[in-house]
């Protein structure tokens, strides 16, 4: 297996000027009014004493300011806490756990017949007879494959892609911006961590949805299909996506929940696709392609994180059950599914530091421990 070095490093972390903002909560709804700050029950599998003793730790100094944090199982919250001044109606944001969100999405139009997975992506800016950026499908966008030269980290920060074009001269057209890059690689053949293949696939669905350049036309075009296909039948009440001037989703980093309906998401993935209410929402072969392996990287799949062996891993292989799967942010987001143990667990705040994510991580693997495989 071929992986680009340092490429997955910090999942798209985007140093000091994320952090920065991530720390001083923007993008942060804190909850109004009083709002219960623990909730330990537990089930007949783990009790309430057992899993206040794992969780109490991931909220000291040494992990970094956890704010949110909600255990599912069997389908419902047996445990959830809370940093002050954040509760159950507190939306956070995602950062690139939104990936997974919109790797749904595009699902949704794969269903539909809108995309096909293996076709080139009609991209005007890849157009040209003999442009090689002409042959990437959308099977390696969701992989991270496409070949496709972008600086996922950098020094200075500043010059590093993502920041770029989350911030500073790409911010105001963020697909133009990804569109454009280059290819350092052919596509399919190195995998590399980019948020910018994310904004392609978000430019992508807009355009699917409406022939209108107008950016309030392609943002109420891709608002009704989220709202239609995704936040209401999954019952996402909260969810909440940013949109660029150009009207684009910006679908690898800016998207805003509360931790109970990260949790529910989660439980979608879980459970292939149905919602709640056990409608199939998402279909179910569409679950499997995201949790399967991409031949450049085991511990990927499409747009999801695998707890397997690689050179890199955002997971926890070898302290969690192999089959467990997640979403993963900058500064320590984390909503992990382990089918085999029916268990969901959702961990939001900001560790900007390595270590405090190793302490992080380690935490949520002695809690996901907890519970029989």
């Amino acid at each position: 297996m071929r992986v680009e070095r340092n490429s997955v490093k910090r999942l798209g972390a985007m140093g000091g000027i994320l952090a920065v903002l991530a720390v001083a909560g923007l993008w942060t709804v804190r909850a109004a009014g009083p709002e219960p700050v623990v909730h330990i029950a537990g089930d007949s599998d783990v009790d309430a004493a057992a899993l206040r003793a794992a969780i109490d730790p991931l909220f000291d100094g040494e992990a970094g300011e956890t704010r949110a944090l909600v255990v599912m199982h069997d389908g419902e919250i047996v445990a959830e806490r809370y940093a002050p001044g954040y509760g159950p109606q507190s939306r956070l944001p995602s950062w690139s756990t939104a990936k997974s969100v919109t790797a749904v999405l595009i699902g949704l139009m794969v269903s539909d017949g809108r995309l096909a997975l293996d076709s080139p992506v009609p991209v005007a800016a890849w157009g040209q007879p003999g442009d090689p950026r002409g042959r990437i499908t959308l099977r390696q966008l969701l992989a991270m494959t496409s070949g496709l030269d972008h600086i996922e980290d950098g020094e200075p920060v500043a010059d590093a892609d993502t920041v770029r074009m989350l911030f500073t001269d790409g911010a105001q057209d963020m697909g133009a911006f990804a569109e454009a890059k280059p290819l350092a690689h052919a596509p399919g053949s190195v995998f590399s961590y980019s948020t910018g293949s994310t904004i392609i696939l978000s430019d992508l669905m807009a355009r699917m949805l409406t022939n209108s350049a107008d950016p309030d036309a392609r943002r109420r075009a891709m608002q009704m299909f989220i709202d239609g296909r995704l936040k209401v039948p999954a019952r996402l009440d909260s969810l909440t996506v940013e949109y660029d001037a150009a009207g684009t989703m910006i679908g690898g980093s800016f998207m805003h929940m509360t931790a109970r309906d990260y949790a529910r998401f989660g439980e979608l993935l879980r459970n292939h696709g149905r919602g709640v209410a056990g409608h199939q929402i998402v279909p179910e072969k569409w679950i499997d392609h995201m949790r399967a392996p991409s031949p450049r990287n085991a511990a990927y799949g499409a747009h999801l994180w695998l707890n397997r062996d690689s050179e890199e891993s955002a997971l926890m292989p070898g302290r969690a059950p192999r089959s467990l799967f997640g979403c993963v942010g900058h500064g320590g987001q984390y909503i992990l599914v382990s089918p085999s143990q029916r268990l969901t667990v959702v961990r939001l705040g900001m560790s900007p530091d390595k270590e405090q994510r190793e302490v992080v991580k380690a935490g949520l693997a002695k809690l996901v421990g907890l519970y029989a495989r």
